[in-house]
């Protein structure tokens, strides 16, 4: 049995709590006070002051099987010239022509054809790149150029300028993930194309790996506590961590093994806005029930198996994305050894104080 109403019903009290009555005389008032620019706070309250979160978004599968041709037949409609970045948008069903997989993020499939490039520009949003699938091509971030295998989590700070080019002979796909909405919100986005296509390479490639991914920091490097200064995490590199913690468990009955990404020179998120995590279930895995205040963004990166969310089951295999809605009951189950990425907006919650979790009794 779960804690709280996994059900999403609302809460009694708050079922029981009477919206204030509709009179014509009150109708009236509410239209003189309307030429003023004003409304009674009283006809909202309920809608802006719920007891719990009630997500705008749903739970949705995107089978990679099934868009992996839609991706392919866009190369044959518009090159990256054109469309500056090639990229089909994952667009959360509840929330339409909205651009959002998630109430607070972005996400999207972006297409790199071999011999191809993506030009350079800036913007005040960050973002992430998961590579779902191919190796060889790269992504160059403020004058460093990484090369990016199947599994790689690669970051663009706000404001770096970053090109994508695609040298090797087969197409590369990654899913871009963005804090468009959360940018929006504030009204302060900013955007820059380069004067040429690529930004001038200024530091060897792969440079931040030797730099600050072996547990030291250059003498004298000053801090730059929003972002990280690494530009990738490689994926052989995740899996291996995973593998040994596996190995020397215990095992979380929500989450199987789960790591954070973060900034090696401060142990926070390696985003300021988006948090980033990998997660192992074990063959035969069933989690417990759970749910928090950060809606996610999943990357199956191997394995099968479902995510129940709620009323709904997703049934997901390599390469699929999913998406679990905020404070929503969900669980794991694997069919065979899976290793899934995901993110989220948690490190917004957690800096301003609102993140919540909740686990179901026994977890």
């Amino acid at each position: 049995m779960m804690a709280g109403r996994p059900d999403g019903a609302l809460p009694e009290s708050f079922q029981m709590r009477e919206q204030p009555k509709k009179t014509p005389e009150r109708e009236a008032y509410y239209r003189r006070i309307g030429e003023h620019n004003l409304a009674p706070l009283w006809e909202v309250l309920k809608t802006i002051q719920a007891e719990e979160p009630h997500p705008p978004e749903t739970a949705v599968l995107w089978r990679y099987d099934d868009i992996h041709q839609m991706l392919m037949d866009a190369a044959h409609l518009i090159s990256t010239q054109e469309a500056n970045r090639r990229v089909l948008i994952l667009e959360n069903p509840a929330l339409r022509g909205q651009t959002r997989a998630t109430h607070s993020l972005y996400a999207g499939l972006q297409l790199v054809m071999p011999g191809e490039t993506a030009p350079s520009h800036r913007h005040s949003q960050a973002a992430i790149r998961f590579i779902v699938e191919g190796e060889g091509a790269y992504t160059s971030v403020n004058g460093e150029r990484t090369n990016m295998r199947e599994g790689d989590f690669v970051v663009t700070p706000a404001w770096s300028w970053h090109d994508h080019g695609n040298p090797s002979q087969k197409p590369m796909v990654w899913m871009d993930g963005l804090d468009f909405p959360i940018v929006g919100l504030l009204n302060c986005g900013f955007f820059e194309d380069y004067r040429e296509d690529a930004f001038p390479l200024t530091r060897p490639e792969n440079d931040s790996q030797a730099r600050y991914s072996a547990g030291m920091l250059p003498v004298g490097y000053r801090e730059q506590p929003l972002n990280t200064p690494l530009v990738n995490y490689p994926y052989a590199r995740a899996r291996e961590a995973l593998k040994q913690l596996e190995a020397a468990g215990p095992i979380d009955p929500c989450h199987g093994v789960k790591m954070r990404y973060v900034n090696p020179a401060t142990g926070g998120y390696a985003l300021a806005t988006i948090g980033t995590f990998m997660q192992v279930l074990p063959a035969g895995f069933s989690g417990r029930p759970y749910r928090s205040t950060d809606a996610a963004v999943y990357s199956v990166v191997e394995g099968s198996g479902r995510t129940l969310v709620a009323d709904r089951s997703l049934e997901w295999s390599k390469r699929d994305v999913f998406v679990v809605p905020s404070w929503s009951w969900h669980y794991h189950e694997a069919f065979e050894e899976s290793v899934i990425f995901s993110f989220s907006d948690r490190p917004v919650h957690e800096t301003l104080g609102l993140f919540r979790e909740q686990r179901g009794e026994g977890a």
